[in-house]
């Protein structure tokens, strides 16, 4: 593999590559879905092949070969060069300011104590059926739908610089969904094993099964539950919600390619300006946000990214104020920085790579504070678990965000479920109403794996990770 990816380069450098990379990547995927007590679908597939992305005439080239043998990524190559060449017709006067790098070598590997591919697929649809059939035990449930996924991706990446990279990474992660039913309505709960970068062990040490019965009453609960009030609201939310809102209020919102324009047709611009870099008062002083690719586990995390920069911590938001963004070697000068945060991934051998969200997280709070003590210290409330449907503006500035579990707090005291709840704001007033984070014992990550950004569209993964957090007087109304 390792020559492919030199011809590949000699080819590109020989038809005038000014820079060319070249990245074999080889994923398979397994996926268990089933329905009440019957399996509704088994996939599992393997696909790989050969990206090469070229610089040359100031424009970028990139082409991909369905097979690996010398024919098919020389052919790669040479065509790579022409799109190039087409594209500086309409290139920028400046071309493209490429940041220096240092050649890198390594491999990196996700610890697995399990190779969730060894495990039997009788064992895991097994361990699904008896989930659903837990759950539809709960008088009121009248579906369960669950799910498994499973992802190996085997990278090799070689660079003009002088990198040669290699990364392989195993995600594992499950779910749950209960759906309960009355005579006008229908009411969903779910629960995860949520994704991370490890082996089947995070399968089997998460109680997916023990959790069962809660999870259906809890869907049951919420067909009775009292009806979300209108009006502002102190929100106590958990890490399983805030890590969708940190996701689209911030992690969208600091891509320097979208900051910058470069990528605005799927999900559009952002507010966070480069101007403001260093004085955009983002949020409350105890709002500090890290992008974190170096995290175990973390979805992100896999040594290097395809620009070959090695992977790295760094704060995004500081005592509420913007200081860095999500950057690649192509745009990150447009900040005055010299060198990448390592921000830049493509989502198979056939894309090429764009700037991608790292594990990006809340940072814990400071002082010592639970769940339960920040519950008792607060007196008119709403408590969110979960995600649920949301929307956001193209500029990520206004918003809307569901839910999948309510509950009201009265007087320090956590009480009836609500349903059908959402909150509205605008995102540097919500994260500037952040005034309690829980401590480090309660931070806590979640997965995400669908994020869709690009044109053509590329779906990427990464985690995000917070503790529980409180946010005063949100705007709150009924979902309808």
């Amino acid at each position: 593999m390792k020559e492919l990816c030199l011809r590949a380069l000699d080819v590109a450098r020989g038809k005038g590559a000014a820079y060319a990379d070249a990245r074999i990547i080889r994923t398979r995927r397994q996926e268990i879905a089933t329905e009440d007590q019957r399996v509704s679908s088994v996939s599992d597939g393997e696909s790989a092949g050969m990206g090469v992305r070229v610089i040359a005439e100031g424009a970028w080239g990139f082409a991909a070969a369905p097979r690996l043998d010398n024919e098919s990524v020389e052919n790669a190559a040479v065509e790579a060069i022409a799109i190039a060449r087409a594209a500086a017709l309409a290139k920028a006067p400046e071309g493209i300011r490429w940041a220096r790098e240092e050649p890198r070598t390594g491999c990196f590997r996700t610890p697995v104590r399990i190779d969730p591919f060894t495990v039997p697929l009788e064992e895991k649809i097994a361990l699904l059926l008896a989930i659903n059939a837990e759950v539809l035990k709960v008088k009121g449930v009248r579906k369960c739908h669950s799910h498994m996924q499973f992802k190996r991706e085997w990278r090799l990446l070689a660079n003009s610089d002088g990198s040669l990279i290699e990364s392989e990474t195993c995600t594992s992660g499950a779910n749950y969904q209960a759906t309960a039913v009355d005579e006008s309505t229908a009411k969903r709960r779910n629960f995860s094993a949520y994704a991370r970068n490890i082996g089947y062990e995070h399968i089997r040490e998460t109680p997916l099964l023990a959790e069962a019965t809660r999870v259906g009453e809890e869907a049951v609960a919420q067909l009775k539950g009292k009806p979300c009030p209108v009006g502002r609201k102190d929100l106590v939310l958990h890490p399983s919600h805030l890590c969708l809102t940190m996701h689209e209020s911030i992690g969208h919102a600091t891509e320097l390619d979208r900051v910058l324009g470069m990528e605005e047709s799927l999900a559009g611009s952002s507010f966070a300006t480069v101007d403001q870099l260093d004085s955009l008062r983002y949020g409350s002083p105890l709002m500090n946000v890290i992008c974190d690719n170096t995290m175990p586990h973390g979805l992100a995390s896999r040594g290097w990214d395809d620009d070959g920069v090695e992977a790295q911590r760094w704060p995004v938001i500081r005592d509420g104020i913007l200081v860095d963004y999500q950057t690649s070697r192509e745009v990150c000068h447009a900040i005055g920085a010299t060198r990448s945060h390592g921000s830049c991934r493509a989502d198979s051998w056939a894309s090429i790579p764009i700037i991608r969200q790292s594990n990006l997280g809340l940072a814990p709070g400071t002082e010592r504070l639970s769940l339960e003590e920040l519950i008792g210290d607060t007196k008119d409330g709403i408590y969110i678990e979960g995600t649920g449907s949301f929307s956001i503006d193209q500029r990520r500035h206004n918003f809307q965000f569901g839910g999948d579990c309510f509950w009201e707090i009265k007087n320090g005291r956590k009480g009836a479920i609500l349903k059908d709840v959402t909150y509205q704001a605008i995102t540097t007033e919500f994260w500037g109403s952040l005034d309690a984070v829980c401590d480090e014992r309660f931070w806590t990550p979640y997965g995400v794996t669908n994020c869709g950004k690009g044109d053509p569209q590329q779906i990427a993964q990464m985690t995000h990770g917070s503790a529980p957090a409180r946010f005063r007087q949100i705007s709150v109304g009924g979902a309808r």
